[in-house]
């Protein structure tokens, strides 16, 4: 009885956003909020400077059919979602980086992926407009 207490508690240190975890909200802070606005809505300070505007990031799950497209805003966030050229949003892998956490996007697959991308991925699905 006690080897499934220990994996659990093993296990719940390895969540993202666990106490020792990343902290998305201060991701989004630093890297998202000066072109997406504090609220996600396109409208930072950034934004009015920009070629093309910032997508409403609390529109994401609306314009998906009500799911949250979790695996394609992790792409995007990290650039491999754009052509080379094209867009405004620069790639954020570099600041992506450290600690590596199993994620599934929904293929079954788990695959390391950066635990700070998940987090803010997981930040950004709390800011769907309801």
């Amino acid at each position: 009885m006690r080897k499934p207490l220990i994996a659990l508690l093993f296990l719940a240190a390895c969540v993202p956003g666990a106490k020792d975890g990343p902290d998305a909200a201060q991701d989004y802070a630093d890297y998202c909020s000066a072109c997406h606005g504090a609220t996600g809505r396109g409208d930072g300070i950034a934004a009015a400077g920009l070629s093309k505007k910032p997508a409403d990031l609390t529109r994401l799950a609306a314009r998906n059919g009500g799911a949250f497209p979790t695996t394609r805003v992790m792409a995007q966030i990290w650039g491999y979602a754009k052509a080379k050229g094209r867009g405004v949003m620069p790639d954020f892998a570099p600041m992506m980086t450290g600690d590596l956490v199993p994620y599934d996007g929904g293929d079954g697959i788990e695959t390391p992926t950066p635990e700070r991308l998940v987090a803010l991925a997981e930040y950004l699905k709390t800011l769907q407009a309801e």
